[in-house]
């Protein structure tokens, strides 16, 4: 459904003004409207020169609403595009070591990889140190950015242990994920997350689509197989399309 300037007018005209800002009255009517599924995912909303013009409002009253609905990931903006109702989030175990692909498809949502670049390179110190391969030697390096119904979710950067995974850089990465192929060749017997909060260089800004100004969650991954350590990768997410979850019991 495409959300057309005139839809708003009235929406916003049908409520009462009262003591509410008249930033927290859209707010209120946009999230309204998707939480109800009139408004579903990847809707476009109206422009800002739109929700300007139709309701009399000021640019900086509506840039204020937008912003604090991105916010709360109930609208993605993308620069030079226009604004769109988000996707639900997508979650991920924090315990769990998981394939994203499994993940989105879980959600029923269509899948897509971009393969940026997988090659053999020399080991840079701290790779081959974590990998267990002498400096200069040959390891493998894969970027792969991962989409959830066309919105990239996650843009992945991988080493792996030539030793453990023979035919790594012959795969085809928008088949079939790295994970799901060094599961197959090097069983998973463990592995290790470590997540931190950081902001996106340029180059990832522009991979991942978002603003400078975005939080995304890092994830640094180890995996082990048959006791020794294969792969190391960092896995980024823009924060407002992605979450970690996880559920505990005491003993």
């Amino acid at each position: 459904m495409t959300v057309t300037a005139a839809d708003l007018a009235r929406l916003y005209g049908e409520r009462a003004a009262g003591a509410v800002p008249a930033y927290q009255r859209i707010k209120d009517l946009v999230a309204e409207q998707i939480r109800s599924g009139r408004w579903r995912e990847g809707d476009p909303l109206p422009s800002e020169s739109q929700f300007v013009a139709s309701l009399g409002l000021s640019r900086m009253t509506v840039n204020r609403a937008l912003r604090e609905l991105a916010a709360q990931g109930l609208i993605r903006r993308v620069m030079g595009v226009g604004s769109f109702v988000a996707l639900a989030k997508g979650s991920s175990g924090l315990v769990e070591v998981q394939n994203i692909a499994d993940e989105v498809r879980r959600r029923g949502h269509r899948y897509d990889a971009r393969v940026l670049s997988v090659r053999a390179e020399p080991a840079d110190r701290r790779a081959g140190a974590e990998l267990g391969v002498a400096a200069g030697r040959p390891v493998f390096h894969s970027r792969v950015v991962h989409s959830e119904n066309g919105v990239v979710i996650q843009l992945e950067d991988r080493y792996v242990n030539p030793a453990f995974a023979p035919g790594y850089v012959e795969q085809d990465f928008t088949e079939r994920t790295p994970f799901a192929f060094l599961s197959d060749v090097a069983p998973l017997d463990r592995g290790e997350h470590i997540v931190e909060a950081v902001l996106p260089s340029a180059d990832e800004c522009a991979l991942l689509g978002v603003a400078p100004s975005e939080p995304c969650l890092l994830i640094h991954r180890r995996t082990w197989s048959r006791g020794a350590l294969v792969s190391i990768a960092r896995l980024l997410h823009p924060g407002s399309r992605y979450r970690l979850e996880g559920a505990f019991e005491a003993e």
